[in-house]
């Protein structure tokens, strides 16, 4: 037997995954357990649970491989210093001494804590660092159905790569092309988050979700002024208009003076404005992914295309990738951030390392569903709802699953809590938030009364698998909602004709489709299809939903308040349900009300 614990930590979304024989055992992120959103320390809670997962302890794991290298990293920072001298100085003033104590230094801080899970563990060389941007596209391409395929990783910065084109084939994978700091298309994309006042590494997705409402009016002055791009998809950045390389913030004023207004405090309001830089820079980076990615189709001759990296969690462009033409099939990690930095580290040890062969999967990939994490039997459910007072009810599969599929159909909206929690950033129907997407009401009721965020914000539709194409133009699965695609012609609804244009939020007030809850303001929905064989629960769910409304799909959302990382144990779960808008908690087999 060979263990391999993959770990990712000290920038954000710090994690842990565990292999066994080269087969996923475990996978989590900290923040689950910390509850601290996005966690970035030391994650000693999710080596701990894929310790006790494997049955194992950490003396009796064979090799730990972190994310990244911190001496490459270390040596970029220095590189861009000199590069910018003397601007930059404060900066590097804060940075080097927190470099020199803590980060240069990362394998001795490492094995200090490695003690604390085993105190017989001993440093026997088990330690072992991979890339950041090969620990991305491993974690794309070992788990993917695929035996060849192009992989592209795209983010902020790893240690000095920005982007990077790798083939994979069998248990080989192979970087051909990369694209090196400053010049980040993760980072133009976090400018514009700073730019509209949302926070960096944090709420990117809210400019892909507010982009809609926009128009594409300031595309020009991007490419124009800010961004170089080339036929293939290759780009130059002018760094001039930025500070990412060495200050405090991303833009510096250059950047306000170019779109002719400041960055936007978090507490002012968002105005057409801000919709319309939204909707720029998503039509810029759609554009440049997909220019890279025709060409790459074109160069490596490739029709599978896997992704990874921040920029691999903008689900409109990876719907737009996989109804390109240029592939035929588009596999995206469902934990294409930071955090899938552990498995890919670890597979990527298992594979390139010790030289392991694939075992190609009778299924759709190797993720398991991404259900990774933690799971709690129904004694355990029980009892946690029991001391903690709830007053609930627990049913066999078939009345629960019926009871809860009339309960939604009602307008309820419920919280499920159900088997074991999915590894990355999408709620797939372990801890989810589940709604009538049929309902006028119910996205901004979720939105303002359970989860108490914009109400710009879209949701997404679960959908039957076997369903999905009568419903949705995509042409392929989606199984861990992370393609946007049209919702399809025949489910549309004439929007009615107004005296006036509808601008801005009020477009959120039009009806345009027959799931008006899961319909994104320009008719298109970010998906997630399921199967019997992966979600066998959520998909009995869903079936009943069907047969009670003729509706094959239900709205989605992850299990969790504002700010607060997606619900881990039954305690989570009850403590958000009695602190939000929640009408009914699911937790296994046990149903637990509202007092009315």
């Amino acid at each position: 037997m060979t263990a391999i614990l993959g770990i990712s930590a000290f920038y954000h979304d710090s994690s842990a995954a565990l292999l066994v024989d080269g087969q996923i055992v475990a996978a989590v992120q900290e923040e689950r357990f910390s509850r601290l959103k996005n966690d970035a320390g030391y994650p000693v809670q999710s080596i701990n649970y894929c310790l006790s997962a494997a049955g194992l302890k950490l003396s009796e794991i064979d090799h730990i491989v972190f994310y990244e290298k911190p001496f490459l990293k270390f040596e970029r920072l220095l590189d861009t210093y000199l590069a910018f001298a003397p601007s930059g100085v404060r900066s590097f003033g804060r940075a080097i001494p927190v470099w020199i104590k803590e980060k240069l230094f990362q394998k001795s801080v490492l094995l200090k804590q490695f003690v604390q899970h085993d105190p017989d563990w001993q440093d026997k060389g088990q330690l072992k660092f991979s890339e950041h941007h090969m620990s991305h596209c491993a974690s794309a391409f070992f788990p993917s159905p695929y035996e060849e395929a192009i992989v592209l990783s795209i983010d902020g910065v790893g240690e000095r790569t920005t982007t990077s084109v790798a083939i994979g084939r069998g248990n080989s994978l192979e970087i051909k092309k990369e694209i090196q700091f400053p010049h980040s298309l993760g980072l133009l994309y976090s400018a514009f988050t700073e730019y509209i006042g949302f926070r960096v590494n944090y709420d990117e997705y809210k400019v892909m979700g507010l982009a809609p409402y926009g128009s594409p009016i300031f595309r020009d002055t991007i490419l124009d002024y800010l961004i170089d791009v080339k036929d293939d998809g290759s780009f130059w950045m002018d760094q001039s208009y930025f500070n990412y390389a060495t200050g405090f913030t991303s833009i510096n004023g250059k950047f306000g003076d170019l779109f002719g207004e400041p960055r936007r405090a978090a507490h002012e309001p968002i105005t057409q404005f801000h919709m319309d830089i939204a909707r720029s820079v998503q039509a810029v980076t759609e554009d440049i992914v997909l220019r890279m990615a025709a060409s790459l189709s074109k160069e490596f001759g490739r029709r599978n295309l896997c992704l990874a990296g921040g920029v691999a969690q903008n689900s409109v462009i990876n719907g737009m990738l996989a109804r390109s033409g240029n592939f035929d099939h588009v596999w995206i990690q469902p934990a294409a951030g930071d955090s899938g930095g552990s498995l890919g580290a670890a597979l990527a040890y298992w594979h390139l390392a010790l030289g392991q062969p694939r075992t190609q999967p009778d299924k759709s990939d190797d993720m398991q569903g991404a259900c990774l994490g933690p799971a709690y039997t129904q004694s355990e459910i029980e009892a946690a709802l029991s001391v903690l007072g709830a007053d609930f009810e627990a049913l066999p599969d078939e009345d629960l699953f019926q009871t809860v599929a009339k309960d939604i159909s009602t307008g309820k909206v419920a919280g499920w809590f159900d088997g074991r929690m999915e590894f990355g950033a999408r709620a797939l129907g372990s801890r989810s938030i589940l709604g009538d997407p049929r309902s006028e009401t119910m996205q901004s009721k979720i939105n303002l009364q359970v989860k108490g965020r914009e109400s710009f914000r879209p949701f997404a539709p679960a959908v039957l698998a076997e369903h999905s194409g009568d419903w949705f133009a995509l042409g392929q699965d989606s199984p861990y909602m992370a393609m946007v695609a049209p919702v399809a012609q025949s489910k549309l609804e004439p929007v009615a004709a107004e005296a006036q244009p509808v601008t801005g939020f009020d477009k959120l007030k039009l009806r345009r489709s027959v799931i008006p809850a899961v319909t994104h303001v320009d008719c298109s929905a970010r998906i997630q299809t399921v199967t019997a064989n992966m979600h066998p629960r959520f998909h009995a769910l869903i079936s009943a939903f069907f047969d009670e409304t003729g509706c094959p799909m239900l709205l989605n959302t992850s299990f969790n308040g504002r700010d607060e990382p997606i619900v881990c144990t039954p305690e989570d779960a009850y403590r958000c349900f009695s602190q939000s808008g929640l009408d009914l908690l699911v937790c296994g087999n046990c149903i637990v009300r509202k007092d009315t």
